[in-house]
């Protein structure tokens, strides 16, 4: 097995732009962390190129986006086209918040991962994340 393979999952947890409400990203960051996954927390205001570079400095198997903000259907699209710009491949873009379900359709459609509304319990999260990341890590090798 590869060094790759053994190390936990590493998850980068991230609020974009302006919305300064970060408890729901903070309870997330650290139920992920009990589920044995590394997390890298990026804090408010972040845009989408430092969400990116961030998550390629980091070497990051997910990215988690929380918005509450009505800005999802620019930050999701925006952070996906960064990520296929720089090259990261195998790499999942999910997240949360107040997102109605169509947008979360329309979204999933584009390539975003699963997307989980206020409430969701923190166990489906985790276990998404890690099945998404232990099924797409084989195709790196």
């Amino acid at each position: 097995m590869t060094d790759k393979m053994q190390r936990p999952v590493r998850v980068l947890v991230a609020k974009v732009g302006l919305d300064g409400h970060d408890r729901g990203a903070k309870v997330i960051a650290t139920a992920l962390r009990d589920a044995g996954m590394e997390v890298i927390y990026t804090g408010l205001r972040q845009t989408p190129e430092m969400v990116v570079a961030t998550a390629l400095q980091e070497d990051v198997d997910a990215i988690g986006i929380s918005i509450l903000s009505g800005a999802h259907m620019t930050v999701f699209p925006k952070v996906m086209q960064l990520m296929k710009d720089k090259g990261l491949k195998n790499v999942l873009l999910t997240g949360g918040g107040i997102i109605p379900d169509e947008d979360m359709q329309k979204l999933n459609e584009q390539g975003v991962g699963k997307l989980f509304a206020p409430g969701a319990p923190t166990s489906e999260i985790a276990g998404y994340i890690n099945q998404w990341v232990h099924e797409h890590r084989s195709e790196l090798f």
